[in-house]
């Protein structure tokens, strides 16, 4: 399976511009060979939006899920991207994945990051879900999920190959290291391929830190993005690649339930 991954720039469009640049991503990703287009934490309605994403949420939220889920079935491209929806009352960010021809798939972000995200979102409550995906199992996580060990292992001990982590990570020395470091030792330590799929630039709000990228179960990186420009990454998904850094690092086989 080939992967895209989509480090965007930070802007202030409005969602529905942001909706048909992501639709001209997709055709880039399918022309490149790619069955799978990741894009960033809250790629829509943007994640710098404040206020405005609860009523993109309550207006409009289910309406651009649904675009997406049209857009994966016209161009035959799997679809994960961060959304702001409404459940049950409450505005959640979210991660949706949308398969050609299968009802979408949304996960809540459940460790939301500082004062900004927990005046906006309420914190999802159900474990990220482990989805069949190109012969795969594929897990979703968001952005400061993917900063605690425990939920990609879950995720690994429940078959996940792949994690894909829509991100919003703000720029600051602390991020540099958690996108060049942490990223690369989660896929090590649980033997899947990580998909970090960040912005970069700036919106009202927030500066980003960049460094999107695609991580191997042996820590490698198959694809990384700079710090500052939007980027296409591309990477092959072949977990077989690795048999050599699973029977190395047999971390998964080899862990004590007591």
């Amino acid at each position: 399976m080939k992967v895209a991954a989509f480090q965007l720039a930070a802007s202030d469009e409005t969602s529905s511009a942001r909706l048909a640049a992501i639709a001209d991503h997709v055709a880039d990703a399918k022309r490149a060979g790619a069955t799978l287009a990741v894009f960033p934490e809250l790629a829509i309605p943007g994640y710098g939006a404040s206020e405005a994403i609860e009523n993109e949420a309550r207006e409009r939220g289910d309406e651009q899920l649904t675009a997406l889920a049209l857009l994966a079935d016209r161009s035959g491209v799997t679809i994960a991207a961060g959304i702001a929806l409404e459940r049950q009352g409450s505005i959640v960010n979210a991660a949706a994945l949308l398969r050609p021809g299968e009802k979408p798939v949304a996960y809540a972000k459940r460790q939301l990051y500082g004062t900004y995200e927990k005046a906006l979102f309420r914190a999802g409550d159900i474990p990220p879900p482990v989805v069949e995906l190109g012969g795969l199992k594929a897990g979703l996580l968001i952005c400061f999920d993917v900063e605690f060990p425990e939920h990609v292992r879950d995720l690994a001990r429940r078959g996940a190959d792949i994690v894909l982590v829509p991100t919003a990570l703000p720029r600051s020395p602390a991020a540099r290291f958690i996108a060049r470091n942490v990223i690369p030792v989660r896929a090590f330590e649980n033997q899947v391929f990580v998909v970090y799929a960040d912005w970069c630039g700036a919106d009202a709000r927030f500066a980003y830190q960049g460094l999107s990228s695609i991580a191997a179960p042996d820590g490698s990186r198959l694809a990384a993005a700079s710090e500052s420009e939007p980027a296409m990454l591309l990477a092959d998904i072949d977990p077989g690649a690795f048999s050599a850094s699973k029977e190395q690092n047999p971390y998964l086989d080899e862990l004590r339930a007591d």
